[in-house]
């Protein structure tokens, strides 16, 4: 790996069966001042409005909420997709959504995520790909790899559903494989400041 941790400038996560235990351990303890913004995307039902934003925020120091269209990304906020749409990065680093057909049978994609994210980021972009019963996000993740950017997949025996970090696997060799508790660890790390 050759991106220094230090440069990147923001962190795309992929997740869906299990994902919502998984994304507690993920960023227990990440202080409200964080030096990057988190954006999620977790396969979720089109049919009604999301409660991730006020379940995590009840938990986390971080800012949590729902990513809104044309919204700048911020540091030290975890955003996450609506159900429903699919949620892109543009050139501008300015969310857009797109009611674009189901890709993986999900609507948002992680994959539709991670590829927006990787042309705009490049090497700067750092993908996380956790446990889940499908094989979305396993193609955006190396193409994040291909842009020059840090991939992480959850270490499939740790997954409560292993399909997702198995489908990225079989794919790419990522730069981590990692514990959810391995993951935090890097993601702390990406928080230090240079003196």
């Amino acid at each position: 790996m050759s991106t220094p941790l230090q440069s990147l400038e923001t962190v795309v996560i992929g997740a869906s069966a299990g994902g919502v235990e998984a994304l507690m351990t993920l960023f227990d303890g990440l202080p409200a001042d964080y030096r990057l913004p988190l954006v999620v995307v977790l396969h979720l039902p089109d049919s009604r409005e999301s409660l991730l934003p006020a379940l995590f925020a009840r938990r986390l120091a971080l800012r949590v909420k729902e990513a809104q269209d044309k919204e700048q990304l911020q540091p030290g906020t975890l955003y996450f997709s609506a159900p429903g749409y699919h949620l892109c990065i543009e050139s501008d680093r300015r969310f857009s959504y797109s009611r674009d057909e189901p890709l993986h049978y999900s609507r948002p994609s992680i994959d539709y995520l991670f590829e927006s994210a990787a042309d705009v980021y490049g090497a700067r972009l750092m993908g996380i790909l956790l446990t889940g019963a499908n094989q979305d996000g396993a193609a955006g993740l190396n193409i994040i790899k291909q842009r020059g950017g840090v991939t992480v997949v959850q270490d499939p025996q740790e997954a409560q559903v292993p399909t997702m970090p198995e489908a990225a696997l079989a794919l790419h060799r990522p730069d981590y494989i990692l514990s959810l508790r391995g993951i935090l660890a890097l993601l702390a790390q990406l928080d230090s400041r240079p003196c």
